[in-house]
């Protein structure tokens, strides 16, 4: 089981560590330039991808978990059905984010409190990247379907091709021809869409055979689209929620000041590698858990998640470490700033916990996706939401700040993973 769990987790880890790199990466090149406001238009316009796309998420997780059942029952036809209706609602969903570009903006600026210079340097970013939105969709269905079909080799290459063209085209944007968030933008442009022909590519040169098994007239099956978009949409609930709940974050944090916004964003850094870095046991969660439902073995789903949750605490306790010895370090790294840096260590504590209290969350949100039983996780991040997050910050912020956001953050994270721990003992993962 433990070389099952690593074979799919080691490159899920480095192809979901080269994502918050690409990130870090765009910060530091950011950060590194002469004004601050650069950064936080940099935050604020990766806030508005974040809600969009991490609402579109549900293309990758709700396509692993049901293509990952129908494999574990060996059935070619319907994974290809699942594919199909990924790739069609990626492209409905890209037309209508290009439709409505102008008026998603225009509303994110109603809450959002930012200084001019960052508003008007988050509104070029925007209208750049919002253009790499057809290539990026269709590649959450792909990379999903891959690893439903216990393939985690070649999300990983996708993942790592995209980045590193990314970061190229960025620092070739920003050294060679002195672009700001535009090049940043632009570099993220060019290579989605040279990643979605890398997917297609690998695509075809894997899985070319199972075009026999399509059935065109399968996609309209009522049963199948009933299940897919049940799960999807229990899934877009709950990934909304998250959306919700790091965009406040972000918006608060632009209402602190420039300031607080760049140290924040630096800290959030930190919690996306080791979001994406849990997450790769995450993803092995999905798979394996899908494939030992689709099969009806009881035994191997139990011992699959036993050992997934292991591994997943066991690293964040080794992230918590490392943040613990060279957290300055690590910021460092980000800015050459010394202001912020100094602001970012005075809330560094928060960051440094965040390893050991996050992953168990992550872990079973893996877990009830590879099951697809999604009602839980919808259930849970709402209650999340509305019963912890926001009162924890409007009751504390008067007294404590910034750190009132980190404190709602933290309590957050703890009752989502109790929460989906007493979910799962109460259901499937029974002894």
């Amino acid at each position: 089981m433990n070389k099952r769990i690593l074979r799919l987790a080691i490159p899920n880890i480095i192809s979901n560590l080269s994502i918050p790199l690409l990130s870090s990466v765009d910060t530091a090149l950011v950060g590194h330039l002469d004004e601050v406001y650069y950064l936080g238009a940099i935050a604020v316009g990766g806030m508005i991808f974040n809600f969009i796309y991490w609402g579109f998420g549900f293309l990758r997780m709700g396509t692993t978990g049901l293509t990952a059942q129908a494999y574990g029952q060996k059935n070619d036809r319907e994974s290809m059905l699942v594919f199909s209706r990924a790739l069609i609602v990626a492209a409905a969903g890209s037309a209508i984010l290009l439709l409505f570009q102008k008026p998603i903006l225009d509303f994110t600026f109603t809450f959002v409190d930012s200084s001019p210079e960052v508003e008007e340097y988050a509104r070029i970013y925007f209208n750049i990247r919002i253009w790499a939105a057809p290539a990026t969709l269709s590649m959450y269905g792909i990379q999903g379907w891959f690893l439903g079909m216990q393939n985690a080799k070649d999300p990983m290459l996708m993942t790592i091709f995209v980045n590193l063209l990314n970061i190229f085209f960025n620092v070739i944007f920003i050294y060679r021809f002195g672009m700001t968030v535009d090049g940043v933008a632009y570099g993220t442009v060019a290579a989605a869409y040279l990643g979605l022909f890398f997917g297609l590519f690998l695509l075809m040169k894997r899985y070319g055979h199972l075009k026999k098994a399509f059935v065109p007239g399968g996609i309209l099956d009522i049963t199948g689209i009933k299940k897919f978009f049940f799960v999807n949409r229990d899934i877009l609930i709950r990934t909304l929620c998250v959306i919700f709940a790091f965009s406040f974050f972000t918006a608060k944090s632009a209402g602190f000041g420039d300031d607080i916004l760049a140290a924040n964003t630096i800290l959030l850094q930190l919690w996306a590698i080791l979001a994406y870095g849990v997450d790769g046991f995450a993803y092995a969660a999905e798979s394996i858990v899908g494939r030992y439902i689709g099969a009806e073995d009881r035994l191997g789903l139990r011992k699959a998640i036993k050992y997934t949750l292991g591994w997943g605490l066991g690293l964040g306790a080794g992230i918590a470490m490392i943040y613990m010895f060279f957290g300055e370090m690590i910021v460092s790294l980000f800015t050459n700033n010394q202001a912020i840096i100094a602001l970012a260590m005075s809330y560094f504590a928060w960051t440094a916990a965040a390893p050991l209290i996050n992953s168990l969350c992550f872990i079973w949100d893996g877990v009830f996706l590879g099951a697809t039983v999604t009602k839980p996780m919808r259930n849970s991040m709402l209650a999340g939401v509305a019963l912890i997050f926001i009162p924890v910050y409007y009751g504390s912020i008067g007294l404590l700040g910034n750190h009132a956001l980190w404190l709602a953050m933290t309590l957050f994270m703890v009752f989502r993973g109790l929460a989906l721990t007493w979910y799962a003992r109460k259901g499937f993962w029974k002894e």
